[in-house]
């Protein structure tokens, strides 16, 4: 591979991003972690939108993304990915600290490729981190040219 593949993380906590970030570091998994602080700056990323807007680099490998948050909440932004033609093949995972059994059902009907409910010990959230990062990131083989291609589509 000619180079990493990058993680878009999607999370207005700034506990749960650095947690995040420090279980990718201590696991050596070197990828490139764009962290953004709630919906509306995830999708201008994803659109090349606003501060975005000269972004030449292709999409990322993988969306790691929060639920509630202001602006624009996790849902909307998972409904616009997989309702999209050219982003819907990004792999979404939800992490978030909802047990709501609607949030689950409400997610996985729009097309979320796993959901994950953040553990309340560190330890466990680490884990869970480095396991999501490392296999999205690392293993998962995306369709061929679904990571690198620019997106031409200023909505």
């Amino acid at each position: 591979m000619d180079s990493l593949k990058r993680i878009l993380l999607v999370d207005d906590s700034s506990r749960d991003t650095e947690l995040v970030l420090e279980a990718f570091a201590a696991n050596h998994l070197a990828n490139e972690v764009l962290s953004v602080s709630d919906g509306a700056e995830a999708l201008d990323y994803l659109y090349r939108r606003g501060p975005f807007a000269g972004r030449t680099n292709g999409q990322p490998a993988l969306v790691l993304l929060d639920l509630k948050m202001p602006k624009v909440d996790g849902m909307e932004v998972l409904r616009q990915i997989k309702g999209d033609p050219e982003l819907k093949v990004i792999p979404v995972v939800i992490m978030t600290s909802s047990r709501e059994e609607q949030d689950l059902v409400n997610s996985y009907q729009l097309g979320v490729n796993a959901y994950v409910v953040k553990p309340m010990k560190f330890t466990e959230f680490v884990e869970a981190a480095t396991w999501l990062g490392a296999f999205w990131a690392v293993l998962n083989e995306a369709p061929p040219g679904s990571v690198v291609r620019p997106m031409s589509r200023g909505t």
